[in-house]
Formats: structure tokens, sequence, C-alpha cells
């Protein structure tokens, strides 16, 4: 009596089949919701473009110069898509894409001016009193679905998060036999690219707030917060401990990148200034050194010892976990400076020209020519070297030509 009722498959045919069913199964649901949400988008972008771009640029309600500020790209960026949408509705989602990608350059010019777009919009709706109220007509029509003019503008920044993981479920769902694998691996790097973009400018955008909000707090215009390549890391009270014994008093110290800011708190009593902090001392990081004196145990609060070419500072807190944030947030900066100060030496002496052999010749040659003079003139007369003599430089001459010290200050008292 046989148990068997056929011919037996091989172990494992059974789990790599239903493996291969599982991927198609979640490939099939991801480019579904690919094409749903295509076409939405679609809907959207004309929306944007029919009953605002067009309409705003045959009214002349804007200036040219205006309407290009808030909208920017959208137009070429709706034509790419609408080329894209017509790939996915037809199943050619690795072709659709490859071809999508090389026009990202219409969504690099988009984010690159989205916070810009903003700006503009939120001035023009303030002084432009036509461009308010067809703004306010505009968003009232059915077509809109109560969508106000600001989000339908933030959406190709957030198409391209969700591009990005459609395009990653995709490839991880695809067999790498497939040709179109290929095509969409492209585009999931191309997209990444352009998503990490978009991080990077928030990112500045963030900190670039945060300098102005720090220099609206600052007393006066000496001390200058907003600078080029400079980023806000954290601010709070710290009490600074005098070497001669006297009593601590608490500081607001802000740092920055490149530079600990320290201030103090103007009078309450002041007119337009109460609410403000009045700076006093700007230490470049650059050559400094941080130290723990107290505080590496659980007890309650410690001490940090800040050294600099020509100042010391002694900083104390009461809270461990505030310290401690301190200390790395002040030891991460100074590593950071260091190895750019690294990096660019290093492509200083990179940059240098080499000697050639060439150059070697040439300049055996010129002091052969140099020993040559040298001998002639060895054979004048002591009286012709006497009527040849150099002049005698005057003190105000000498003092060009000695070397000058120069003295660098390790912090600015402002």
């Amino acid at each position: 009596m046989s148990f068997f009722s056929g011919p037996s498959s091989p172990p494992g045919c059974t789990s790599i089949q239903e493996q291969r069913e599982r991927w198609e199964r979640k490939r099939s649901r991801t480019a579904k919701e690919l094409v749903q949400t295509e076409q939405r988008y679609c809907q959207q972008l004309e929306l944007i473009n029919t009953y605002f771009v067009e309409i705003l640029k045959a009214k002349r309600t804007l200036k040219p110069d205006v309407r290009e500020n808030i909208f920017s790209s959208i137009k070429d960026i709706h034509s790419v898509n609408q080329s894209l949408l017509v790939h996915l509705e037809n199943g050619y989602y690795g072709r659709g894409f490859d071809q999508f990608c090389p026009h990202l350059n219409h969504y690099n010019t988009y984010v690159d001016n989205i916070y810009n777009s903003s700006k503009v919009l939120r001035i023009q709706l303030k002084k432009n009193k036509a461009f308010r109220r067809f703004k306010i007509l505009q968003e009232e029509r059915p077509q809109f679905s109560d969508q106000r003019l600001e989000d339908l503008l933030q959406l190709p920044v957030l198409r391209i998060d969700q591009y990005k993981h459609f395009l990653q479920d995709l490839a991880a769902n695809t067999s790498p036999d497939v040709p179109e694998f290929q095509q969409i691996s492209r585009a999931v790097d191309a997209v990444c690219e352009t998503s990490q973009r978009i991080q990077n400018n928030t990112r500045r955008h963030e900190n670039h707030l945060q300098l102005c909000r720090v220099q609206k707090l600052l007393k006066g215009q000496k001390t200058k917060v907003l600078a080029a390549g400079r980023w806000y890391i954290r601010e709070g009270w710290l009490k600074m401990v005098p070497q001669k014994g006297a009593e601590a008093k608490p500081k607001m110290f802000f740092l920055f990148s490149d530079m600990l800011l320290q201030a103090k708190r103007c009078s309450p009593l002041h007119p337009t200034n109460g609410d403000k902090f009045a700076g006093q001392h700007a230490y470049p990081l650059h050559d400094c050194s941080v130290e723990k004196v107290f505080g590496h145990t659980r007890s309650q609060g410690g001490l940090l010892s800040l050294t600099f070419p020509k100042a010391k500072l002694l900083l104390m807190s009461n809270n461990q976990e505030e310290l401690n944030d301190w200390y790395l947030s002040l030891t991460s900066a100074v590593r950071k400076l260091q190895i750019q100060s690294e990096v660019y030496l290093r492509d200083d002496l990179n940059r240098r020209p080499l000697h050639s052999e060439r150059d070697d010749t040439h300049a055996n040659r010129k002091r052969n020519m140099v020993s040559f003079e040298t001998t002639e003139h060895a054979h004048r007369s002591s009286a012709e070297w006497e009527s040849s003599a150099p002049k005698r430089m005057k003190p105000s001459d000498a003092a060009e030509y000695s070397s000058e010290e120069t003295s660098s200050s390790s912090c600015v008292i402002l």
C-alpha cells in the first residue's frame, strides 16, 4: 500500500514559490497605491496651474517676477508628472521612472525656492488686496475641497518623500533578474538624492530661524550672530565661577558651531530692552579644550573647565543631565572644528605645485649665471664699489621691512 498519490516535488520548491507569490502581492499593492496617489497628485497640480498660474498670468494681478517666486517650476513639474502617470497606468513602472528622473532638476529648483515662495506669498497676501480677494474666491471653488493654496504648494516637496518609499518597496519586491529592477534601483538613488536635498534645505532653514531668534534676543547691533556657515547648537543658563573666589554669577550662554557667546540679562526696568540680553564676550572655539572638573559621578551638578589660548572659564551647573549635555555639545563642536581645519590644511598642501625636474634645471642654470656675474664684479676696483655703495635706509623705511608681530585674541569683548 502506497502513501503517495503522485511524484514528490523538491523540498525547497514550495517555499520559494510561496515567497515569490508574497513578493508579487506586495508589489501589486504598492503599485496600485502608487498609481492612485499619482492620479490625485496630478489633479491637484492641475488645479494650481489652471486656477492660479494661468489666470494670474492673464489678469496680471501679480508681477511676473512675483508670480515666478511663488509658483517657481510648478508648471514644468505638472508636465513631467503627466507623462509619468501615463507610464504608471500602463504598468511600466521602471520605464516611467527611468524617463522621469532626468527631469528631477525641476523638483530641485522647486524645493530650493520653497521657503522663499512661502515668504513672498505671505507678503503679497498682506499688501496686495486684489490678490488676497482672488485667492479666497479660488479656494472656495468645489474642486479645491477646502484646500488652501499654502497647502497645495507643499505637495511637490511631500511627493518626493512618497516616491522614495514607493520605489524602495517596489525594488524590495522585484526580482533582481527582471530588467525592470535596474531601472527602479536607479530611480531609488536619484529620488533619494533629491529627498536628501530637501532635508538639508529644511535644516538650513531651521538653523537660520534660530540665528534670527537669538539675534533679536540681543540688545543692539554690536553682537553679530548671523554669519555664513554658523550653526546654532544650544543655549542655557550656567553659573560662571570667578578665579578669585567670589560668588558665582549666572550667565546666559549661546553655543554655536564656531563660538560660545556669553550674555547677561538687561534690566527689566528698561523701556525697550527689558526682555533682551546684552552680549559680553564671544569665545572662539578654535584651540579650545573642554574638561570636566566635577561631575564624573552621579552627584548633583558639576563644573566644566574651558581653556582658550588667553582665557579660561569655569562653568557650573546644579543639574547633572544639563551639565553632561553641555559637555557633549562643546566637545563635539570643538572636534568638528579641528577636523575641518585638518581637511583645509590637507587640501592646501595638495594644491601646492610640485617642483619638476625642468624647474630644477632652470634653477641650476640661474645659479650658474649669478655666480658668473659675481666673479666679474669681483674684479672691479674698490673706487667703483664705493661709488655704487647702497644708501643707508631711513628708520621709517627700515620699519617697513621689520617683521610684524600679530597677536590673535581668544575672545572678543562685546
